[in-house]
C-alpha cells in the first residue's frame, strides 16, 4: 500500500494570510536538514495593476536567519487568473537569482511557487534553512499567504518531522 501525501511530506505555514501591501512579509525559516526539497507556494488574491509580488528566497545557518544570503533558483511555476478550475502551471525560466519579480499577476488571483533542493544550499558552510519573503507589494490591498511543502524526508517515519526549529 502506498503512503499518503501527509506521510511523505511536511506542510508548514510560511506567511499567514495577510494584506501583502501592509508591510514586508517575511516567512518563517524552515530547515532542509531532514528533507530533500522545499516548495515555497504563494497563494494571492487579485490586487491593483502595478502591485506585482516579488518572490525572494534566502538561506541561513539557523532558524533566526544568521548569515542570511540569497539562494538562487531558475524556475518559477505559476497559475494566474481565476483559480476555480484545474489548469496547468506555466513555467518561467530566469537566470539564476534569489529573486523573481512577477509582472503579470497583480490584477489576478495567482499561485506562484519555486522549489529549492537541499543540494542548492551552501551546505559546506552550514546553510540548511530557507525563507520566502514577499516585500510590500505597493499601496493597494492584496490578500495573500504562503506555505512550505517539504518532501523527501531523510528519516522516513509515520509522520515526517517538523521543519520549523
Amino acid at each position: 500500500m502506498s503512503k499518503s501525501f501527509f506521510e511523505t511530506h511536511q506542510v508548514q505555514m510560511a506567511i499567514v494570510p495577510v494584506d501583502l501591501s501592509a508591510a514586508a512579509n517575511n516567512g518563517d525559516w524552515v530547515s532542509l536538514a531532514d528533507y530533500e526539497s522545499c516548495v515555497a507556494l504563494l497563494v494571492k488574491g487579485a490586487g491593483t495593476a502595478g502591485d506585482d509580488p516579488v518572490f525572494t528566497m534566502k538561506q541561513a545557518t539557523d532558524a533566526s536567519g544568521t548569515s542570511a544570503k540569497a539562494v538562487n533558483f531558475t524556475r518559477i511555476y505559476s497559475k494566474v487568473g481565476t483559480q476555480t478550475s484545474l489548469g496547468t502551471f506555466t513555467t518561467t525560466t530566469q537566470a539564476a537569482a534569489g529573486t523573481y519579480t512577477d509582472t503579470v499577476s497583480a490584477e489576478a488571483q495567482a499561485i506562484i511557487g519555486v522549489e529549492i533542493r537541499a543540494d542548492q544550499l551552501d551546505v559546506n558552510n552550514g546553510f540548511a534553512y530557507v525563507q520566502l519573503s514577499i516585500p510590500d507589494v505597493g499601496a493597494n490591498a492584496q490578500v495573500g499567504g504562503a506555505v512550505y511543502i517539504l518532501s523527501g524526508p531523510r528519516k522516513p517515519q509515520a509522520t515526517p518531522a517538523t521543519a520549523i526549529a
